[in-house]
C-alpha cells in the first residue's frame, strides 16, 4: 500500500470517528429511564421527546428500536447534489457539506447490510450506488481539470470537502511536478 493510500485511509478513519462523536438529533419512540453506554450517561429520555445525542448513541438507540433519527434520508441529498453538479459548468463545483462523503459511505454500508439481510431490494442499493459513482466521477473529473489549471486551492476551499481538499492538493502537486518534468521548469 502506498503512502498516499495509507494517508487517505487514515483520514477517512479519523473523519468517521469525528462524525460518530458529533451530535445528532433523535426522537425517542420509547422511554428510557437511565442510559449508560460506555462513558455516556443520560438520566431520562422520554417517549416522543427529541434530543441531541452523540451519533454513536443515536445509532444504538435506533438499532434497538428505541428511537428514530431526525435527519432526512440521505438519498434525497445525494440526488440533489448530483443534479446540482450536472448543472454546473465543467470547471465549477457546487458546495457539499463537510461530512457528505462520510455520510455517503455510511449510508451505502447500511443499505448493503440491509440488502444482505433481505430487508430491502438489491436494486435500490445498486441505484443509489450508481448515483454515488456518477457524482464522485463528475467531481473527480472537475477536480483533476482544476488541479492542472492555475486555479489556487484557496478559491475552491469553501466548495471542497476535506477529502476533496486533500485530493486536490495532491493532484495539483503531481500536476505541477509532471509539467515541470516535461517542460523543464516552465509551468
Amino acid at each position: 500500500m502506498s503512502e498516499e493510500q495509507i494517508t487517505l485511509k487514515q483520514m477517512l478513519e479519523r473523519r468517521e470517528r469525528e462524525y460518530m462523536l458529533a451530535t445528532a438529533r433523535t426522537k425517542m419512540k420509547s422511554s428510557v429511564e437511565s442510559l449508560d453506554v460506555g462513558d455516556f450517561h443520560a438520566e431520562k429520555l422520554g417517549q416522543g421527546d427529541s434530543f441531541d445525542l452523540p451519533r454513536w448513541v443515536v445509532d444504538e438507540l435506533v438499532e434497538q428500536g428505541l428511537a428514530e433519527p431526525a435527519e432526512a434520508p440521505f438519498e434525497s441529498e445525494i440526488f440533489g447534489a448530483l443534479s446540482r453538479e450536472k448543472m454546473m459548468g465543467p470547471l465549477q463545483l457546487s458546495k457539499l457539506p463537510q461530512d457528505f462523503y462520510v455520510r455517503m459511505r455510511r449510508r451505502l454500508a447500511a443499505l448493503g447490510g440491509a440488502s444482505g439481510e433481505g430487508k430491502m431490494r438489491r436494486e435500490e442499493l445498486e441505484r443509489l450506488r450508481a448515483v454515488c459513482y456518477d457524482l464522485v466521477g463528475i467531481r473527480l473529473s472537475k477536480l483533476l481539470s482544476l488541479s492542472s489549471s492555475s486555479v489556487p486551492a484557496s478559491t475552491l476551499s469553501d466548495k471542497l470537502t476535506p477529502e476533496e481538499g486533500s485530493f486536490f492538493a495532491l493532484s495539483q502537486s503531481l500536476s505541477k511536478e509532471w509539467k515541470t518534468g516535461l517542460l523543464g521548469g516552465a509551468t
